[in-house]
């Protein structure tokens, strides 16, 4: 893999990163506003399974990333 080849994997990973915490943010409004004032305190299953699916999807974002970015660390990459 040459230099702009592994430049491009490292920007797909930090817009990995950053769409899943995006989903989070989304995934979070939503839940929250099953909450009083709003809502009646009681969330859907739909709303927890699709925020904990966020939450997921931002862990395995970071993975990869923490990943590429000790490589970048230990003068690896």
């Amino acid at each position: 893999m040459n230099d702009e080849q592994k430049r491009a994997e490292e920007a797909e990973a930090m817009e990995r990163v950053v769409n899943a915490t995006r989903q989070v943010q989304v995934a979070f409004a939503a839940l929250q506003s099953q909450y009083p004032p709003q809502g009646s305190g009681k969330p859907s299953k739909m709303a927890l399974q699709t925020f904990d699916a966020a939450l997921q999807a931002l862990e395995d974002a970071q993975a990869g990333f923490d990943d590429l970015l000790n490589e970048l660390l230990d003068g690896n990459r």
